[in-house]
């Protein structure tokens, strides 16, 4: 017997089994149970519905982590429609593309984030509706989400006919050259990317997570969904402040935060100067950049919180690989232990990964040899909204070209070297970018680093460094460069230094080397 794998599955079961448990605690500190959710969850879809929502209709969500941004996903999975969750750190000629681009029919957006959309919405083509998280009144044709919500009846919504294989949500990613490609991922896709995490998470409904990741990156690695379904409790963070991470943390027994290693680096700032008493077991879920082994090092050794890292893309749903310590590394002590932890590690349940060169060969399970890491799985997306052409150019013979550039080792723990965009080859010789950054994370005074290519007229390029310092720490360029000297071979080494007060980053944390290239 096939049963179709569906999202609203999650908050069934969680309503089912913990119906009176805190399901979500706002940015105000209110609780919402699983059944109270539910309530809400019924009443955005006999919403939607009246505004004509149908089946296959895109919904889009410009919000950060908030109680409407979760239980968008519900509501809009109930009518049939899809999800499209809006990056908040976008320009508004961006959204204009996007909206245009999915052809959404509804777009709600939090009170903070109206003035993004005020300039473009002459020029929607296809938005009939825009709706107003928090927002008190309705103001022109805009319609104010509280009031609307409540007007709308909390009965069972008689849901839209679902398939595993329909789009369940669309997701924008962020280039670097060209337009944003929507990512097209199904029910099938986040369900079983959400059984795959869950277990190498290790979720659980003794878990209170901390929706740090925006949940427009990626669905929050899928968080919403495999949260739910274990009946945890979700406590919403609304803004990237350390100090206020660091209080939810105490406040309401936190027991794992997903996040970015800028966004680790403050709260590692911020608990070493204040030195808070957290006495729950706390599970540190890192992805979007190559951790320094120091980061973990201090984390598991100073802090006491367990270090987990993932990897993924936002075209597999996103989670392929997970550094866990398995049943046959009990021999790595150390040095060794926190190495092998640095690494992007192994494929997940239900993924297969394996790094290829040029001929579209295995390379050798040595950790040396470098290639493309490519990935097959249920994860993998159903493709590109309205692009063929490059689904088909990213997709090839089944495997997905993730243009992540890596090595596996004699246990199959991968370790991502670098983007192929970010290899910097100098003389001929191929410098990891992630490989230096991770010996100037070793120095004291450095805060936050980025490596990228800088032209060189004998050499090629060569790396440059552009460094924040810690506050109180004062450190020359050429101090810096002796530093990195003593530990890398010389021509890896970065010739000069840029200091910045701080580094360009996207909304989920990631550093933006394009626009570093163009400061130096």
């Amino acid at each position: 017997m096939n049963t179709p794998l569906v999202l609203t599955d999650f908050l069934d079961r969680a309503v089912r089994l913990y119906g009176e448990k805190p399901a979500i605690i706002d940015e105000e500190g209110t609780r919402y149970t699983y059944h109270e959710i539910n309530k809400r969850v019924n009443q955005l879809s006999h919403g939607l519905a009246s505004l004509g929502v149908e089946k296959g209709d895109r919904v889009a969500y410009l919000a950060p982590n908030t109680l409407e941004m979760y239980e968008g996903f519900y509501g809009i999975f109930q009518v049939g429609g899809i999800m499209v969750s809006l990056n908040t750190r976008l320009k508004p000629d961006d959204y204009l593309y996007i909206l245009n681009h999915s052809g959404s029919k509804i777009l709600f957006v939090d009170h903070e984030l109206i003035s993004l959309i005020e300039p473009i919405i002459d020029q929607l083509k296809t938005v009939e509706q825009i709706i107003i998280h928090g927002a008190s009144e309705a103001k022109g044709d805009f319609i104010a989400y509280p009031k609307w919500l409540v007007s709308q009846p909390d009965t069972a919504f008689p849901r839209a006919d679902l398939d595993e294989n329909d789009t369940a949500t669309l997701l924008y990613t962020s280039g670097t050259t060209g337009k944003p490609k929507g990512v097209m991922l199904t029910h099938r896709n986040n369900y079983l990317h959400a059984m795959s995490s869950m277990h190498h998470i290790r979720v659980s409904d003794k878990d209170t997570l901390m929706h740090i990741l925006p949940m427009f990156h990626v669905n929050g690695w899928g968080s919403p969904f495999y949260y739910t379904a274990n009946g945890s409790t979700q406590v919403m963070q609304r803004y990237m402040d350390s100090a206020s991470i660091l209080n939810k943390v105490k406040k309401y027994g936190v027991t794992v935060m997903h996040m970015a290693p800028t966004v680790l680096n403050g709260i590692i700032d911020k608990f070493m100067e204040t030195k808070p008493v957290i006495e729950q077991d706390v599970r540190i879920v890192l992805a979007g950049a190559a951790p320094p082994q120091a980061f973990i090092k201090q984390v598991e050794e100073e802090i006491g919180w367990e270090f987990y890292q993932v990897y993924g893309m936002t075209e597999s749903s996103p989670l392929t690989l997970a550094s866990y310590m398995s049943s046959e590394d009990g021999d790595l002590t150390g040095d060794d232990y926190y190495y092998m932890k640095a690494k992007a590690g192994y494929e997940m349940i239900g993924t297969k990964v394996r790094v290829v060169n040029d001929m579209h060969q295995d390379v050798a399970n040595d950790g040396k040899e470098v290639g493309e890491v490519i990935v097959k799985g249920n994860g993998v997306m159903k493709g590109y909204w309205k692009n063929e052409e490059e689904t088909n150019r990213t997709i090839v013979d089944g495997w997905l070209h993730t243009g992540d550039m890596g090595t596996i080792d004699e246990r199959g723990r991968i370790n991502i070297v670098d983007r192929k965009k970010d290899i910097i080859i100098s003389g001929g010789e191929n410098i990891s970018s992630i490989e230096v950054e991770g010996v100037f994370y070793e120095h004291p005074a450095v805060q936050e680093v980025a490596i990228i290519a800088t032209p060189h007229e004998k050499w090629g390029e060569t790396p440059h460094a552009i460094v924040v310092l810690r506050k109180g720490h004062i450190v020359t360029e050429q101090e810096l460069i002796d530093f990195s000297r003593e530990k890398l071979a010389h021509f890896k080494c970065p010739k000069a230094i840029t200091f910045l007060d701080e580094l360009p980053k996207t909304a989920s944390g990631k550093i933006l080397k394009v626009q570093l290239r163009e400061l130096v």
